[in-house]
Formats: structure tokens, sequence, C-alpha cells
């Protein structure tokens, strides 16, 4: 179950107009951050990235299922499941003992999914299938969005990169 913080974070991205993968992204922070707690681990970061947005389309975010030959036709079902359990106001609840399994697995696998070194090589992954076309249209839909004072911010931010990178 997705934390009050969260729920509300990702409400307010869906109110400023931002994308649903920025909303999932609040839930996919989460993640991150139990890992880095020590409340659980993931195998992968891709898997610790899968958690939060099932996390996300269950909690209402319209974060649609990857399209056919992206990726697995299993990875696509549960995706489509997920987003139907958002949709539907009728909440099952979750059998404990499965719940408890799912936690001891998670429980017993590694930490260093969330460490910035392995979320940094997963960004440049998924970066690198990506066309210059569609990274461009992200990062004007991003400054759009970001209003005056999150783009000076991101301004400032990227001052600071590239005089790093220079020394």
């Amino acid at each position: 179950m997705p934390e009050k913080e969260t729920l509300e974070r990702a409400r307010e991205d869906a109110r400023e107009g931002k994308s649903p993968s920025t909303q999932a992204g609040e839930f996919v922070r989460e993640e991150m951050d139990h890992i880095r707690e020590g409340k659980h681990g993931a195998r992968s970061t891709k898997q610790a990235i899968a958690i939060g947005l099932s996390k996300a389309r269950r909690a209402g975010v319209k974060l649609a299922a990857p399209k056919k030959g992206r990726t697995s036709a299993a990875t696509r079902t549960k995706a489509e499941r997920d987003l139907r359990k958002g949709r539907s106001s009728a909440k099952k609840k979750t059998s404990a003992r499965r719940s408890r399994a799912v936690e001891g697995a998670l429980k017993r696998e590694g930490r260093s999914a969330a460490s910035h070194r392995s979320l940094s090589r997963q960004a440049r992954q998924a970066a690198r299938k990506r066309g210059s076309a569609s990274r461009k249209q992200a990062a004007r839909k991003a400054a759009r969005t970001k209003g005056a004072a999150g783009r000076s911010q991101a301004a400032r931010k990227a001052a600071r990169t590239r005089e790093r990178r220079a020394a």
C-alpha cells in the first residue's frame, strides 16, 4: 500500500497537468526509498522500477501498459491487470499469506538496486533506446510544466553540473 504522502504528491502532479509517467515516478521514488531504508531489496533496478509502476497503476495513475513487442506478454498482461485494478472501485483485500511471501522474497534480495550508480546506469540505458527527437520533446514538455521557479532552479543545477564536468 503506497504511503499517504506519495499518493498526495502523485495527485498534485496530476492537477498540475504532468504526464502519467511523472505521476508514477512518485511511486518509483517511494520504492527506492524503501530499498534504501532496508525495508526490502530488489534483484535489479528494473525490478524496483517495475514494482513502483505496478503500485502507481493500482493507485489509479492512468499509465498505459507497454506496447506489444516492447516487453514480454506476461509483463504486458500484468500491467493491464494493474490498470483494471486501479480503475475499479471494488477493492479486494490482499491475501496476508501472499503478501508475507512476497515481502519475504524481496527481503532476501540485495540493496544495491537503488544505489545512485545503478539508477544512473539504468537511466542511461533507457535514454539510449530513445531517439533524439523524443528526448527533445520530453525536455520541451518538462520546461513547459516546470514553471518559472523550477526552470531557474534547473538552470542553476545544469550550470553546476557543467562546472563540475569542466574541472
